[in-house]
C-alpha cells in the first residue's frame, strides 16, 4: 500500500511565465535538464527563479538505478554542439552558478570525460559563472577524472546517494567505496577543487548508518552535503520506507556542521543542486579566506 504524502511534502504554487521562458530557451537550444528528466520536485521553483541544471550526454542512461526516473536503455549519439548550447544557455539566462549533470555513459571509452572539460571551456569563454559538475563514477577511472579536474571546476559533485547497505537494492551497478575514492582522487588532484556528494533518506536507512556515511565522508575531505527526502518517480520504482520528519533533517544538518561540512543543505525537498546558487557566496567566502587569496 502506497504511503500517503505528509503535508510538509507539498509544492507551491510558482510563476508560469518564467518557467515557460526557461523552457522555450532550453528547446531552442536542444538541451536537457535533470529537472525534467528525473521530474524533479523542485523544477517549478528552479525554472521561476530563471535556473536549471542542465543534463548532458543525452537523456539515455546505462545504468539501472531504481530509485531514478532517467530512461535507461540505449543511449544517443553525443551531440558535437552541446557544449557551445550550453554555454549559450549560461549566458543567456545570466546565471551566477550552472550545475552540469550527466546521465552514465559506461557505453563511451572516457565515460564522457573529454565532453565535460569541453563543456567547462566553453562556459569559461563566455562567462564568469562558477561551475560545479556533478559527474558519474566514471567506473573508477583515474584518468578520466583528471581530464575533468584538470579543468578546475570550481566544484566536482559525485552523489553516493544512499548508506552501504543499500546499495544492492538501490544502486546495483554502482559500488560506494568506488564513489567515495572518486571524491577523495578529486582533493589529492587539486585540493583547490571543492567536493560535494548527496543522499536520499526514507529508503530504509538508519540515523547511525547516516552518521557512518557523514563521517566516510569527511574522511576524504568532502567539503559540501546535501540530503533531500526519497519520493517515488512510480509504482515501478522503489517504494518509499519513510517520510523523514523535517526535525530529523535538521538534526542532520546540525551533525553534518559538527563534522566540519563547509556548507549542508538538508530538507525533504533538497536534491543535489536544489538551489545550487546559493553556494556562489560560500565558495567567494572560503576563497577569500584561502592564503592564495
Amino acid at each position: 500500500m502506497e504511503k500517503r504524502k505528509p503535508d510538509w511534502l507539498k509544492v507551491q504554487y510558482q510563476d508560469p511565465k518564467k518557467i515557460a521562458k526557461v523552457k522555450r530557451l532550453l528547446n531552442h537550444l536542444s538541451l536537457h535538464t535533470v529537472c525534467e528528466e528525473a521530474n524533479c520536485p523542485n523544477k517549478m521553483e528552479c525554472f521561476s527563479k530563471g535556473t536549471a541544471t542542465f543534463m548532458v550526454l543525452g537523456s539515455v542512461c546505462t545504468r539501472n538505478c531504481k530509485f531514478c526516473n532517467v530512461t535507461k536503455g540505449e543511449p544517443e549519439k553525443v551531440d558535437p554542439q552541446e557544449a557551445l548550447h550550453l554555454a549559450e544557455a549560461v549566458e543567456q539566462l545570466e546565471l551566477r552558478h550552472v550545475v552540469v549533470t550527466t546521465v552514465t555513459r559506461d557505453d563511451l571509452p572516457d565515460g564522457g570525460a573529454a565532453h565535460f572539460a569541453l563543456i567547462v571551456q566553453e562556459i569559461r569563454k563566455r562567462s564568469k559563472v562558477t561551475i560545479e559538475l556533478l559527474i558519474s563514477d566514471l567506473q573508477g577511472s583515474e584518468e578520466d577524472l583528471k581530464t575533468i579536474v584538470e579543468q578546475k571546476p570550481d566544484i566536482i559533485n559525485h552523489n553516493l546517494e544512499t548508506v552501504p547497505s543499500l546499495y544492492e537494492k538501490v544502486r546495483p551497478m554502482a559500488n560506494y567505496q568506488q564513489s567515495l575514492t572518486l571524491l577523495q582522487r578529486v582533493k589529492k588532484m587539486d585540493p583547490n577543487v571543492f567536493t560535494k556528494s548527496g543522499i536520499m533518506v526514507g529508503l530504509g536507512e538508519t540515523e547511525e548508518q547516516v552518521l557512518s556515511l557523514m563521517k566516510d565522508l569527511r574522511q576524504v575531505d568532502c567539503d559540501f552535503l546535501t540530503i533531500g527526502q526519497y519520493l517515488a518517480p512510480s509504482k515501478e520504482h522503489l517504494d518509499v520506507v519513510e517520510y523523514v520528519h523535517p526535525d530529523v533533517f535538521k538534526r542532520y544538518e546540525d551533525m553534518a556542521y559538527e563534522l566540519g561540512f563547509k556548507h549542508v543543505a538538508s530538507a525533504p525537498f533538497v536534491r543535489s543542486s536544489y538551489n545550487a546558487e546559493n553556494l556562489r557566496s560560500v565558495l567567494d567566502a572560503e576563497k577569500h579566506a584561502s592564503p592564495e587569496a
